[in-house]
């Protein structure tokens, strides 16, 4: 089941942020994120805000009230933001049909209009897509498609409830770039219990002869509350195993870089720049953004919100004229310089050492020593992670910080 959100501050019923969010720098770029909560079925390995048939909640007027969020939006930015992207995620996005989903971002653009180049996408399981609806969210500005392919072996997507067969990821990534996305990528997941090491090895082969531009590589986390919890709780399978999963990384490294793809964020991987999610980007560069949907997060200058999670508590809200928000935090100065160490440690292009304090630069500098900062970037001014250094993100990251 859906995870718990956090505690926080009243949000006002109109859903107004301070004034020091609103006049904050605005240097790092805009974006729409825009939550789909439906699924054909619930994957054993799911807490995300999403809801199955037979789960008491319906489609029907679902992107009038995602459109009427957007209205309040307009009227507490109170300015016109140029969009740099739109995500649509869930959930399965592609369960809403394109038509739907165009005018989603139509709304989008008319509200504060799209940059000339504003990277547009959506997420997809590949069993929900075929050439033609993919054609038609081509033509109505979708230029970029996740596929969730998790893997190419029968065991693992079973162990995993994917519906969709091992082959179908690949063909539907053929389908995309048929109906001219720019860019398509292709999620895995490693480390399922039962998951080989040939397993995962065909996974990677099937993905690099996808001839994607992207790829998203994660381990395996298990939820409270999910099925897959439930199953290893009783002992059907045994947990995920750390070991295995740096295996695992070490394997993808491999045979992406071989193929030609650079990693540019610890668990993602592309050909080139222009390849890269610029969203994703946006939130770990400390970018603003408004979430749409139930559950759905914001950030704009230091404040964070998050919407209810029930799509027809979601919907009675703003159907009353008020915020949809649950409730909101501010950031301080502290949280916002550890939020930033620890994302932007994360990607290719490191941090600047000047951001550390002085003993998080001595923590540096003893990371380059045990092998998991690069050499050549320290020398430089900027801390990046080691392929090993990778591996430990977690603990670089507390090492550097107060």
């Amino acid at each position: 089941m859906p995870g718990v959100l956090p505690a926080g501050e009243p949000v006002p019923i109109d859903g107004a942020l301070p004034a020091s969010a609103l006049a904050a720098d605005k240097q790092a770029g805009f974006g729409v994120y825009v939550h789909v909560p439906f699924c054909a079925s619930r994957c054993g390995y799911c807490d995300f805000n999403t809801y199955a048939p037979g789960e008491g909640v319906v489609r029907e007027g679902y992107v009038d009230a995602v459109l009427a969020e957007l209205a309040l939006a307009e009227r507490v930015l109170g300015e016109q933001r140029t969009v740099d992207t739109v995500f649509v995620g869930g959930g399965t996005p592609t369960l809403l049909d394109a038509g739907d989903l165009g005018r989603i971002l139509e709304a989008i653009d008319k509200t504060w209009g799209l940059a000339v180049d504003a990277e547009v996408t959506t997420e997809a399981n590949p069993e929900s897509v075929g050439p033609t609806s993919l054609r038609a969210l081509r033509t109505a500005g979708y230029n970029r498609i996740s596929l969730g392919m998790q893997s190419a072996a029968p065991g693992v997507l079973s162990v995993l409830d994917r519906r969709h067969s091992p082959g179908r990821a690949v063909a539907a990534a053929a389908e995309a770039r048929a109906a001219g996305f720019d860019h398509v990528n292709l999620d895995l997941i490693y480390g399922t219990p039962g998951e080989s090491a040939a397993d995962f090895a065909a996974s990677l082969a099937a993905v690099v002869g996808a001839g994607v531009d992207h790829v998203s590589a994660y381990a395996l986390i298990v939820e409270d509350g999910t099925r897959l919890a439930a199953r290893m709780r009783r002992g059907e399978l045994p947990y995920p195993d750390d070991d295995v999963a740096a295996d695992r990384y070490l394997a993808a490294e491999s045979a992406l870089s071989a193929a030609g793809f650079n990693w540019y964020e610890v668990s993602n991987w592309a050909r080139d720049e222009a390849a890269r999610c610029r969203h994703n980007l946006l939130y770990w560069t400390g970018g603003d953004w408004w979430g749409l949907g139930p559950g759905a997060h914001s950030h704009v200058g230091g404040v964070r919100w998050w919407n209810v999670k029930h799509p027809a508590t979601y919907a009675a809200r703003l159907a009353q004229g008020g915020s949809p928000a649950q409730a909101r935090e501010r950031l301080t100065p502290v949280e916002r310089h550890t939020e930033d160490v620890m994302l932007r440690l994360r990607l290719s292009s490191g941090l600047p050492l000047e951001s550390l304090d002085d003993a998080g630069r001595s923590a540096a500098r003893r990371a380059v020593d045990d092998g998991l900062l690069e050499a050549g970037p320290y020398a430089g001014g900027r801390a990046v992670l080691t392929l090993r250094g990778r591996l430990l993100a977690d603990a670089v990251v507390r090492d550097l910080l107060p």
